[in-house]
């Protein structure tokens, strides 16, 4: 197809908007901006921006939740980028709601002397589709991870070693930000268009 895929990315207050939506254009895809109220909407993929708390995003989410796991499950690729990554699990220790339960269990804090979690750290253990960031340096930000998982693709060491990348079906999605990675980043965000294009 000649056509650009069209991704939704959602804002629900709590996204690194404009870098995300600039690097995900530089990535091939059209980029349609939607308020969280407006779920998953006709576009090619769906992305989940990630700054900030869990609570907040998850009641952000509540109302277009079910119509979110139904359309991934009806194959609508889907990116979560740290909190978005998060948004994967059942819900999280570190506030109220309820994520998409499409990973197992609650994300948790990282045990580690120095929260939050700021600055390059490098990526282990990567395996396809992001076999090509091993021993790559990324860009985090976070005091909370994913539970131990069979998606994970990828991990990290931060005091303990957590899901950096998880990847699964038409799911994907990146504790760290692909945005501010570099040319690192944008190996998450190709995978990603990748699936854009086999789900078409």
């Amino acid at each position: 197809m000649s056509e650009r895929p069209t991704v939704r990315l959602l804002d629900y207050g709590v996204g690194n908007i404009h870098s995300l939506t600039k690097a995900l254009q530089r990535a091939g895809l059209d980029v349609e901006l939607a308020p969280a109220t407006d779920g998953a909407g006709e576009a090619d993929g769906l992305v989940l921006p990630g700054v900030g708390a869990f609570g907040p995003a998850a009641q952000a989410l509540a109302p277009v939740r079910d119509e979110i796991r139904d359309a991934v499950a009806d194959g609508l690729p889907l990116l979560g980028v740290c909190l978005g990554m998060q948004l994967f699990a059942e819900g999280s220790v570190e506030g109220e709601g309820r994520g998409l339960g499409l990973v197992d269990g609650k994300v948790g804090p990282l045990d580690a002397d120095r929260l939050p979690h700021i600055g390059w750290n490098t990526i282990e253990h990567a395996r396809d589709p992001v076999e090509a960031l091993d021993d790559r340096h990324v860009y985090y930000v976070h005091s909370y991870a994913l539970p131990d998982n069979p998606h994970t693709v990828a991990e990290t060491t931060y005091g303990q070693t957590f899901p950096a990348i998880v990847a699964f079906d038409n799911v994907i999605g990146a504790q760290f930000h692909p945005e501010k990675s570099s040319q690192a980043g944008r190996v998450v965000l190709d995978a990603y268009a990748n699936l854009l294009e086999a789900y078409r």
